[in-house]
């Protein structure tokens, strides 16, 4: 579970409040949508729930762990129980698809036994099991993305947090992605995505939280990009 407590942050060098009193309540095994105009506070949302950075005032619980109150040494360790998905891949573009999953798998000090058993259903889950021996380089844009999927699904997260993971993807393309998250999401990971892609809010169906102004100004169970969709 993830828990925002009156959760607000001010950039002191410009007095910008990026978040106003932010109480938010994610259940384990949901499927969010975070939407709202670039500078509305999204982004700093999730940098809270990664702890690149701690609020000004108020409490984050996630998984029974309080972020706001992890010393530096630990926050490492804490961002392993999370899935991270971007943009723009960030894979290892020497390293083929195998390297590239079992190199998250490494960070965490799993052993090579546990890699091998374990890459070949997560390449599967993603798709990717006739791609395995492929450079970054040698794919298209979409299997790129599942490749940064199989990463963060490696070490069996909690929770994937996905920072606009169709923003260089065709409509087809980002669908199909959409779909393999829901298919995670389905075997109980929950799955926070943040996104502008109207058309895929609109067919999903998921919760949908809108963000304006540092403050949530939306919260619908099964929401548009907007309100009236």
């Amino acid at each position: 579970m993830l828990k925002f407590e009156s959760v607000s942050k001010t950039y002191e060098n410009t007095n910008i409040e990026a978040l106003d009193a932010i109480n938010l309540t994610i259940e384990k095994g949901e499927f969010v949508f975070l939407v709202g105009q670039s500078g509305a506070g999204k982004s700093t949302l999730i940098k809270m729930m990664t702890v690149e950075e701690k609020p000004t005032d108020g409490d984050i619980m996630i998984n029974d762990v309080d972020v706001v109150r992890l010393k530096k040494k630990e926050i490492p360790y804490y961002r392993r129980t999370l899935g991270m998905v971007y943009q723009d891949f960030r894979l290892l573009e020497n390293k083929n698809v195998i390297d590239n999953v079992a190199f998250a798998m490494k960070v965490v000090g799993a052993s090579s036994r546990l890699i091998r058993r374990r890459i070949p259903d997560v390449l599967y889950r993603v798709g990717l099991s006739s791609k395995a021996k492929f450079l970054p380089g040698e794919l298209s844009g979409g299997e790129q993305q599942r490749v940064a999927i199989a990463r963060a699904i490696a070490n069996n997260p909690g929770i994937i947090i996905a920072d606009e993971p169709t923003g260089n993807l065709d409509p087809q393309t980002s669908m199909e992605i959409m779909q393999c998250l829901e298919d995670i999401n389905k075997g109980g990971t929950t799955i926070i995505v943040a996104t502008h892609d109207k058309d895929i809010v609109n067919t999903m169906h998921k919760r949908v939280i809108e963000i304006s102004g540092g403050k949530i100004i939306r919260d619908d169970e099964r929401g548009g990009y907007t309100e009236d969709k």
